[in-house]
């Protein structure tokens, strides 16, 4: 069984003791939910209560059955190890988490950070409030619009809870590359927030292969009681040939670029795969193993005449004919 299926029940395990705070939660009860035995979730009580989580067997129920509760007084303290340094960074970086807006996630991070204020002086929380106009986040272009869809946040809740217990879904999906509407039965794999957008990553078995879909053109989720048995070499990565959220196989991809814009090129790191070679007119060519998509694409043209495909030969194509169509739009004023 893969590492992370062990983390994600032993996740799903805590927030069930803690939603059932008040009555508790048998070993029993917790097996059926996961789907494992109970010596399973004896070891994974014991992983959690060695992880520093404040669980432990309550047997004073009227039906003397053991059951595992919380204890929420140990959290009122979370805080006090904490400088105030500490503390003041982790109320500011909410100004930093826009990214999930729209996800499950929104009202529980809303809650925390106004929990975590508290630990803080009235006069710490106005200076604090004070920061954004000194350090802010830019808007980010990509991100996606999603805000005219209502139904967007239960859409994701619903993609995660099959992701984590393993439910087959269907899907009423908006494909941007066939432009039409269609069904699909899948098993959800994974959640993955990449280029200002959320995507679930399915095995489709009517194609027999991993698809990706992006939430913001998914318009219906529905849980089946069928379930799944996740795959056991799921990459640790999402996306690692592709610049973007694409899932091609990787080409060996290379790039010359003039020396005007080699420091800002040289100074990040577009892939793990890149390397740098000198060239004689002062320019550098980077080498890419990634796959040829439309991220791929659009990085390389956002270059203009700076930057020039060397290979593969089908790439240099691509790019000449873009560049090609371009300049026609340009000569006829449309």
């Amino acid at each position: 069984m893969p590492r992370n299926a062990e983390v994600i029940r032993q996740w799903t395990i805590l927030r069930e003791i803690e939603r059932a705070r008040l009555t508790g939660v048998t070993i029993e009860t917790l097996a059926e939910l996961s789907n494992v035995t109970t010596r399973t979730i004896r070891r994974d009580i014991n992983a959690i209560q060695e992880a520093g989580f404040p669980i432990y067997d309550d047997k004073s129920g009227d039906d003397g059955r053991t059951r595992w509760v919380m204890n929420g007084q140990a959290f009122r303290g979370l805080t006090t190890g904490l400088s105030v340094s500490e503390l003041s960074a982790l109320y500011f970086s909410r100004t930093l988490l826009s990214a999930l807006a729209g996800t499950p996630f929104t009202d529980d991070l809303e809650r925390a950070f106004e929990k975590l204020g508290t630990s803080l002086t009235p006069h710490m929380r106005k200076f604090l409030d004070q920061l954004p106009q000194i350090f802010v986040t830019k808007h980010d272009p990509m991100r996606r619009r999603i805000a005219e869809d209502a139904d967007h946040p239960q859409h994701v809740a619903r993609a995660l809870e099959a992701t984590l217990h393993h439910r087959q879904a269907t899907l009423l999906y908006a494909s941007r590359s066939s432009q039409r509407t269609k069904s699909y039965v899948v098993h959800p794999y994974r959640l993955a927030y990449a280029q200002g957008g959320l995507y679930l990553l399915a095995f489709v078995p009517e194609y027999g292969e991993v698809r990706t879909f992006a939430m913001e053109r998914i318009s219906q989720v529905s849980l089946l009681e069928e379930t799944f048995t996740p795959p056991t070499d799921l990459p640790t990565a999402v996306f690692p040939h592709s610049l973007g959220v694409h899932s091609g196989p990787p080409e060996r991809v290379s790039v010359a670029f003039d020396a005007s814009v080699c420091e800002y090129v040289a100074s990040r790191d577009w892939h793990p795969s890149q390397r740098w070679e000198a060239s004689d007119d002062g320019g550098r060519s980077l080498t890419l193993d990634v796959c040829i998509d439309e991220s791929l694409v659009s990085w390389i043209l956002s270059f203009g005449p700076r930057a020039r495909v060397v290979t593969p030969s089908h790439l240099v194509t691509t790019i000449a004919q873009e560049f090609d169509r371009a300049r026609a739009r340009y000569a006829a004023g449309v």
